[in-house]
């Protein structure tokens, strides 16, 4: 529960590189700061800030964005979080140009990778990192050299990746058992999709699609396995967790709670 710096400030500061972190870029003296630095290119990855119309400009390149989808799709605030929900089978790095929309600039380059079955927001998250730091060195060395030059995106399929609402963590039951493995994975590592048990919020942090029918939310325990039924389909418990308690495997859970008969989740 400490503030800690940053793998990128860690590494700029063992090389000796000064690290300006503002609260604010619309300061005229956070803008002035950042024109001092006389920057070819300004490169943006994962950045919680707006960054203003004045700083689009200062760089003899401009401000170039790693963005985690392959736009038009998923423009916006969580791309990997949407992809994995809408079930996409594949995603990737675009290297745009900067403009004062949002995720609207045209594009450099972009590169696709497929979405695995056991891929989670996480390591997603991970394979993605890993591939915009090669594509954006790429892309900039093309660049530099006026071999690379943005194409504007195309009008159609641009989908909107919105910011995820704590709301639509929680499970509805009454949803296909496929809409539900894809949240529990799109919500893992943070912040976790959840349900509540006789009261109690408990968080689903790993299950998968099996076949079977049964009410919506309604637990069926045979041995070590806790299916769940859904909407269509039902879901099958790996991993769970009760609040302030640590997450178990199902056979762990199941060996400190037992489960009457009609237990339901809701």
């Amino acid at each position: 529960m400490r503030p800690l710096p940053s793998p990128v400030k860690r590494l700029a500061s063992g090389y000796g590189i000064e690290v300006f972190q503002p609260t604010g870029l619309k300061a005229p003296e956070a803008i002035a700061r950042v024109r001092e630095v006389g920057a070819d290119a300004l490169v943006v990855a994962a950045y919680g800030l707006i960054v203003p119309a004045p700083l689009l400009e200062l760089g003899r390149f401009g401000a170039i964005n790693i963005h985690a989808s392959l736009l038009p799709r998923w423009r916006g605030a969580a791309p990997i979080q949407r992809a994995l929900l809408a079930g996409d089978a594949r995603t990737g790095i675009s290297i745009m140009q900067m403009d004062v929309g949002l995720d609207t600039g045209p594009v450099l380059a972009q590169r696709a990778i497929s979405i695995d079955r056991e891929d989670d927001a996480g390591t997603l998250h991970d394979k993605l990192a890993d591939l915009g730091g090669a594509v954006i060195v790429e892309a900039l060395a093309e660049v530099a050299a006026g071999r690379l030059h943005a194409k504007p995106q195309p009008e159609e399929g641009v989908r909107y990746a919105h910011k995820i609402d704590k709301a639509e963590t929680r499970i509805e039951w009454s949803r296909p058992a496929l809409e539900l493995e894809r949240a529990v994975r799109a919500f893992r590592p943070w912040p976790g999709a959840w349900t509540t048990l006789e009261g109690e919020p408990i968080k689903i942090w790993r299950a998968h699609v099996v076949e079977g029918v049964g009410p919506a939310g309604m637990v069926n325990v045979n041995g070590n396995r806790l299916l769940v039924g859904c909407g269509n389909g039902m879901l099958a418990i790996e991993e769970l967790q009760r609040a302030g308690a640590k997450r178990l495997a199902v056979a762990d859970f199941l060996r400190g709670r037992t489960l009457e008969p009609g237990a339901r989740f809701t």
